[in-house]
C-alpha cells in the first residue's frame, strides 16, 4: 500500500477520524444525570471514543495474529501490512486522547490516562515510523480486548446501574479478560524484552547504540505499565469483587459521583 510510505500521514489520518467520531459522539443523547454535569458528560464522550478504539483494535490486533502467526514469535521484526496499519491507527488515538485530556482541563482528574498515554505512545510511534516492533505493538494491543468490558464498566458506572445484572456478568468477564488480555500480554511483552537484553549480554553482543538504547527504553515503558496494570487489578477485585470493600464503597457513592478523579473503583 503506498500510503503506508508516509506513517506519519496515516497516523495524522486517525487523529483526524477519532477526532471526527469524537464530534458526532458528542451530539448524541445522553443519560439526563450525566448530560447535567459538564464532568460526567465529558467522561462519557471519552470513554465512547475509547470503546469505539478498543472494540476495533483489539479485535484487529487478533485478527493480525491469525493471518501472520510470527508476530507471536519475532515480536522485534515480524511484519504484516495490517499490523503496520493498526499501529499507525492507535498512535493517532493515543495523539488524540491526550491532546483531549490536556486542552479539557481534565489532566488532575484524569494523570492516570495521561501517565499511561506518555509511557506507551512514543514506542508506538517508533514503530509506525520504524517498522521495528511492530508485533510488539500488536500483542500489547491484546489489552483492548479487555478495555471493551473494562469502559462498560465505566459506563454503566456512570449511568448509575452498577445493581444490574449487566453490571454483574460484566464483572467477570472484565476480570477473566484483564487477567487474559491485559496482564497475560503485558507479562509476555516483559520476558521478551528482559531475555532478549539479558541474551546479549550473555553473548557479549550488548553495546550501547541507538538499538540497545530503544530497547532499554521500552523494557522500562512495560515494567512501568504492568506496575500500573497489578495496581488496577488489585483496585477491581477489591472494588467488585470483596463483600468488605463494597461496603465502604456504598457508603462512599455519594463522594465517588460528585469527584473530578477520572477513575475511581
Amino acid at each position: 500500500m503506498a500510503l503506508q510510505q508516509y506513517p506519519a500521514f496515516l497516523v495524522l489520518c486517525s487523529f483526524l477520524a477519532f477526532r471526527a467520531l469524537s464530534r458526532i459522539l458528542s451530539r448524541l443523547p445522553l443519560p439526563q444525570h450525566v448530560a447535567r454535569d459538564a464532568m460526567r458528560t465529558w467522561r462519557w464522550r471519552n470513554l465512547s471514543v475509547s470503546m469505539v478504539h478498543s472494540l476495533l483494535t483489539g479485535s484487529w490486533a487478533l485478527v493480525c495474529v491469525f493471518q501472520t502467526s510470527e508476530i507471536l514469535t519475532d515480536i522485534a521484526d515480524g511484519y504484516s501490512g495490517s499490523a503496520h496499519l493498526l499501529i499507525c491507527l492507535t498512535s493517532g488515538y493515543f495523539i488524540l486522547d491526550t491532546a483531549d485530556i490536556i486542552l479539557s482541563g481534565q489532566s488532575k482528574a484524569s494523570w492516570e490516562f495521561l501517565l499511561h498515554h506518555i509511557l506507551v505512545a512514543p514506542p508506538f510511534m517508533y514503530a509506525a515510523i520504524t517498522r521495528h516492533y511492530l508485533a510488539g505493538g500488536v500483542i500489547s494491543l491484546f489489552v483492548e480486548v479487555n478495555s471493551v468490558f473494562l469502559h462498560t464498566r465505566l459506563l454503566l458506572k456512570l449511568s448509575n446501574a452498577q445493581d444490574s445484572v449487566f453490571y454483574r456478568v460484566n464483572k467477570y468477564i472484565n476480570l477473566l479478560t484483564f487477567i487474559c488480555f491485559r496482564l497475560g500480554a503485558q507479562l509476555y511483552l516483559t520476558n521478551y524484552m528482559i531475555r532478549k537484553i539479558i541474551k546479549q549480554q550473555q553473548a557479549k553482543t550488548f553495546q550501547v547504540t541507538y538499538s540497545s538504547l530503544v530497547d532499554s527504553v521500552i523494557l522500562v515503558s512495560l515494567c512501568s505499565v504492568d506496575i500500573m496494570i497489578l495496581i488496577y487489578l488489585y483496585r477491581l477485585v477489591r472494588a467488585d469483587f470483596l463483600p468488605w470493600s463494597k461496603d465502604r464503597l456504598k457508603r462512599n457513592t455519594s463522594s465517588h459521583h460528585n469527584s473530578k478523579k477520572f477513575l475511581s473503583d
